[in-house]
């Protein structure tokens, strides 16, 4: 059974920053590319950025692109978010998911099998 559990979400005024995180248990993350969307309030789930297993490649939404900042730690088993100037319009429930394995491209849900239960970001303006 594995378990992706997310952390660091919080109130945070606009303009501000939260760094999000996103460990396992039941299995590593190390062979694993991981990524972080998020759904506001009456709005579908979007996908916010990805990274592969290895650190080697990256892909953030444009809307984030120049905020949002993804990394991981394998030897720490987890992954970062760093959200830097954050807006009212990033505001929602954020969520880990660890990718299924294969081709497909990050930004699609159907890339995952693994999903944690989100942590809730909050801006104030």
């Amino acid at each position: 059974q594995v378990q992706v559990v997310e952390s660091g979400g919080g109130l945070v005024q606009s303009g501000g920053s939260l760094r999000l995180s996103c460990t396992t248990s039941g299995r590593s993350l190390v062979d694993y590319g991981v990524g972080w969307f998020r759904q506001a309030p009456g709005k579908e789930r979007e996908f916010v950025a990805a990274i592969t297993r290895n650190g080697g490649r990256t892909t953030l939404a444009d809307s984030v692109k120049g905020r949002f900042t993804i990394s991981r730690e394998n030897v720490k088993n987890s992954v970062y978010l760093q959200m830097d100037r954050l807006m009212s319009d990033d505001a929602g429930v954020y969520y880990c998911a660890v990718e299924a394995g294969g081709t497909g491209s990050y930004v699609y849900e159907s890339k995952y099998r693994y999903w944690g239960r989100g942590t809730q970001v909050t801006v104030s303006k």
